[in-house]
């Protein structure tokens, strides 16, 4: 694993989005002493003009939002933390990932989590002009997350470091996602508040396994292991009860509850297993494994010695409505800039960077006297 020293200057950033993601982001780098927040892209005409800070539910921070790609880019940033979400996802956003990486810009991305492992890309072609266009603008794309991106694979490694054998490596994220506002993605795409005989996209021949490659392979290959196959399945569940989520109503007798499973074959076996279950309510799929939290993550390890671990996001009781979820996902990616910017062109995973430590995250960091005294230290 490479190892980097931190750049020492303040790092120019752009956050490209404001939704629950980005406005954390925005917060976080404004906050942090090594980095200048110099801009923000918003996609909706309101938001135009209105001070970064405002839209990021904080004081103002003397930067207005634009929807002018070009001149953001235009302005040559260190680095652009790209938010944005949507059912376009990857055939939306690789343009704007190009046109950034061959000006120069470095990327770190919520947003395209099947490039948590770039080898495992299910565009090959994509993933080329992405290579090809981070080598010829000298910077480099970093993709993470919460799941897939930590819980689902740099944590597990980070476990498996107490392992003499391993039989099964099994990573699961337990969550209630009645918070999430995308109607399109979760009733058309996970099939939240349809019938179970309506077919969702994650019901797509071959859509979980391609969700859920890149997590798997990153595993197998931090752990010197071949996988020849992945093999995926999904279980839904019917709520008894009307439910009253972000995107509307889910009516009794449609599915509030969805299962997805995903393993990677190793030696002729399912040995690589990530497990993603989400619920619209606590009391749907009863006999399912549950949570009181925003979202459980476990990483469960049959071997020599068995390790079984378990990290909570959010307050106990699940109070804290999804953000805890969201602020892990923005803080992966910021906290990664500084090494990022710092390492060799092209595209990354967690395999390339040393642990992307939160520098700066204790509050007395948090002051813009010690932001001043950073910038004229040249640290």
């Amino acid at each position: 694993m490479s190892t980097f020293s931190l750049p020492p200057r303040v790092l120019r950033t752009v956050v490209w989005s404001t939704g629950g993601v980005g406005s954390i982001a925005i917060d976080a780098v404004a906050g942090r002493p090594d980095m200048d927040l110099v801009g923000v892209w918003v996609h909706t005409p309101d938001k135009v003009g209105r001070d970064a800070g405002e839209l990021a539910g904080r004081d103002p921070l003397g930067v207005a939002a634009t929807h002018d790609a070009d001149a953001l880019i235009a302005m040559r940033p260190d680095c652009v933390v790209y938010a944005a979400s949507g059912p376009e996802r990857d055939a939306g956003v690789v343009p704007d990932y190009l046109r950034m990486l061959r000006a120069g810009i470095n990327v770190v991305s919520t947003t395209s989590t099947s490039l948590v492992y770039p080898p495992a890309y299910y565009s090959p072609d994509w993933r080329d002009q992405l290579q090809e266009a981070a080598l010829a603008g000298d910077a480099s794309f970093y993709a993470s997350g919460v799941f897939p991106g930590f819980a689902s694979d740099q944590l597990a490694l980070l476990l498996a470091t107490q392992s003499k054998t391993i039989d099964v490596l099994r990573v699961t994220e337990v969550s209630l996602n009645d918070h999430y506002p995308v109607a399109d993605v979760m009733m058309d795409g996970m099939g939240f508040g349809r019938p179970l005989d309506f077919e969702p996209m994650l019901k797509t021949p071959g859509f979980i396994e391609m969700a859920w490659r890149a997590p798997i392979r990153l595993m197998a290959t931090g752990l010197g292991v071949e996988v020849t196959e992945v093999v995926g399945t999904l279980d839904r569940r019917v709520t008894e009860r009307d439910i009253e989520v972000a995107f509307g109503t889910i009516p009794a007798g449609t599915c509030g509850a969805v299962r997805t499973r995903a393993a990677g074959v190793v030696c002729g076996r399912e040995a690589i297993v990530v497990e993603h279950i989400i619920r619209m309510a606590r009391d749907v799929a009863p006999d399912w494994p549950a949570s009181d939290f925003d979202a459980t993550y476990r990483v469960d390890i049959e071997g020599d010695p068995d390790v079984h671990c378990a990290m909570n996001l959010g307050d106990a009781e699940g109070h804290g409505a999804g953000r805890a979820a969201m602020a892990a996902t923005a803080m992966r990616v910021v906290n990664a800039i500084p090494f990022v910017v710092d390492a060799p062109a092209g595209l990354l995973s967690s395999l390339d960077l040393p642990n992307t430590l939160p520098r700066y995250a204790f509050g007395a960091m948090h002051d813009p006297a010690k932001k001043r005294q950073f910038e004229r230290s040249g640290r």
